[in-house]
């Protein structure tokens, strides 16, 4: 069973949520086993949620609610963490933890990832997804993402393999790709990042089905995010964290080392002008 933690409930809603669990169970004398038989989880998922690693749903918290006695409480928080998020319900809790993480790897079969992106690349994504959205709000949305990105410069270890279609998208404008370009080495160059680049050579591998991110949390709790079109998943079960470290680090085994990446991703950059 996941160990208990000193909890920062002051962190995010979400971390409120999980500290106010926590209080509440233990001022009314009941095990994470027994308030999990309570409403219908395992004693491992109420710890998860507690340490905020664990989505809280909307029923979960209304059981809760039933359970403690706490008059609407848990639904009220939990209404409060999903207004308060500045990103899609199913990436919320992921943005969350990733401001927390000691590591941060992630693959990318298709774009630039959100960390690392330009504000220029950001936005023509974003208006690609969202060709009917009011400015203003694309303007938003561009703005939550290179928030992300002040997380490399504090103390975390970033590591990103890239395929090699990553670096030649056809579809973006020449002066934004050489931008972004121009962004990911100056990452490298000032050591804030480490990226390798999967080359077109490298064949089938252990991630064609999509991106993937792993999180090395501060207590060492790993956790695994996958995602497609409009949706993700937040993985927390150790045989699926596993599964994936797995895949990835096949992935990284099968890519350019990262001088001889830096290489590549540099002389893309004659491809898109000076």
């Amino acid at each position: 069973m996941t160990q208990p933690k000193s909890l920062d409930g002051s962190a995010n809603p979400r971390a409120f949520f999980g500290a106010e669990l926590r209080r509440l169970r233990t001022a009314a004398e009941l095990t994470q086993e027994r308030l999990g038989s309570l409403v219908y989880l395992s004693g491992d998922t109420i710890a998860k949620v507690e340490k905020a690693v664990r989505v809280p749903t909307e029923e979960l918290a209304q059981r809760l609610d039933a359970a403690l006695g706490t008059d609407g409480h848990f639904d009220r928080l939990f209404r409060l963490a999903e207004k308060s998020s500045k990103h899609p319900q199913f990436f919320a809790l992921h943005a969350e933890l990733e401001r927390t993480a000691q590591r941060i790897e992630e693959f990318s079969p298709y774009l630039v990832p959100g960390l690392i992106q330009t504000e220029g690349y950001a936005r023509e994504i974003f208006r690609a997804f969202w060709p009917y959205l009011p400015d203003e709000q694309v303007n938003q949305k561009v703005k939550a993402r290179l928030d992300r990105a002040a997380l490399l410069d504090k103390d975390v270890e970033y590591w990103a393999v890239l395929d090699e279609m990553v670096l030649k998208e056809p579809g973006l404008p020449p002066s934004v790709m050489r931008e972004q370009v121009q962004h990911i080495v100056a990452l490298i160059k000032d050591h804030r990042a480490i990226v390798q680049v999967l080359s077109r050579s490298a064949g089938m591998h252990a991630l064609r089905s999509g991106p993937l991110t792993i999180l090395t949390l501060q207590d060492s709790t790993p956790v695994a995010y996958v995602e497609a079109p409009h949706t993700g998943q937040l993985l927390d079960s150790a045989e699926q964290v596993h599964a994936c470290r797995l895949s990835y680090d096949l992935v990284r085994a099968a890519a350019l080392p990262p001088p001889a990446s830096l290489e590549l991703i540099e002389s893309t950059l004659e491809e898109y002008g000076t």
